[in-house]
């Protein structure tokens, strides 16, 4: 009788190992392309570009059982807080840099705040769509009602409501003035955003001539769950991948002549992600 419990109890053990190495797989319907280098037999990130009605969107997607998010204060933005930081991909961490792209809004734009592990950076506004990653590793996205104690999360930044909610473009997205002031004056701009799919992995888009509706759309093509708008306009939209580690062969999906593919390589006046390999590393953002 023992040696039966001790056979079954190995077969559970080697089945949840199995789930838990089972390969992350993008969204169906999309012309994937693997980005990045392999990390444990695979390439845990994927690029594409889509057609939509108001021209090429460039999106991507990220395996969150491979890799760890973070995120950085910029040299400028937000402009006073606890803990700057280098305000690029620190050197000691390039070894495992698989890609960066663009926070949100600046501090001024009053569009919400911002934690750094466990330290809040940017004052934190009700009511605020908020990319968070917990202790653990697990990557979310909340409608902030102020119940989570910023010392429990890695990272948090907030940018304006929820865009995308349960599937969902939110009821708001008709009403393009609430999702940020536009350099041309109307709705349809450069804009970016990242969701998060009901697997936990991190799905990011960019796109010119998208209004709020046209960019939940987007992310919803991409299974995101919830999704939040990034930042917006000509200037700030980037999304780079390495083809190396080191940060070497940087290559970038979103194209932007303001921005140089070492962008985040060297400081930068805004916040910034960084994706990095999981293996190597603990939860929280690493400064150096």
């Amino acid at each position: 009788m023992k040696r039966f419990i001790f056979i079954v109890a190995l077969a559970l053990v080697a089945a949840a190992d199995a789930r838990a190495t089972q390969r992350q797989l993008p969204p169906a319907g999309i012309s994937w392309r693997p980005a990045g280098f392999v990390v444990l037999g695979t390439r845990p990130l994927a690029v594409a570009t889509l057609a939509t009605p108001a021209g090429v969107a460039y999106v991507a997607w990220i395996d969150h059982t491979r890799t760890r998010l973070a995120l950085y204060p910029g040299r400028l933005e937000p402009p006073a807080v606890p803990l700057r930081g280098p305000a690029q991909v620190p050197s000691g961490q390039r070894w495992r840099l698989l890609a960066t792209f663009n926070g949100g809004f600046k501090a001024r734009a009053g569009a919400g705040g911002m934690v750094v592990n466990g330290v809040v950076e940017e004052p934190m506004q009700n009511g605020m769509g908020t990319l968070v990653v917990y202790r653990d590793g697990t990557i979310a996205i909340l409608d902030w009602l102020g119940r989570t104690n910023p010392r429990q999360l890695v990272l948090a930044r907030q940018n304006l409501a929820p865009l995308v909610w349960n599937g969902r473009p939110s009821a708001r997205v008709l009403d393009w003035s609430a999702w940020g002031a536009t350099l041309s004056g109307g709705s349809a701009v450069w804009r970016t955003g990242v969701g998060v799919t009901k697997q936990g992995d991190l799905v990011y888009a960019a796109g010119d001539g998208q209004t709020p509706a046209s960019l939940a759309n987007i992310l919803g093509r991409l299974g995101a769950w919830r999704a939040i708008q990034l930042d917006i306009n000509p200037q700030w939209p980037s999304f780079i991948t390495y083809g190396h580690r080191g940060g070497r062969d940087p290559v970038p999906l979103v194209p932007n002549a303001q921005q140089s593919a070492y962008r985040y390589l060297s400081p930068d006046p805004r916040d910034f992600f960084a994706v990095y390999a999981r293996a190597g590393g603990g939860t929280s953002v690493p400064f150096r």
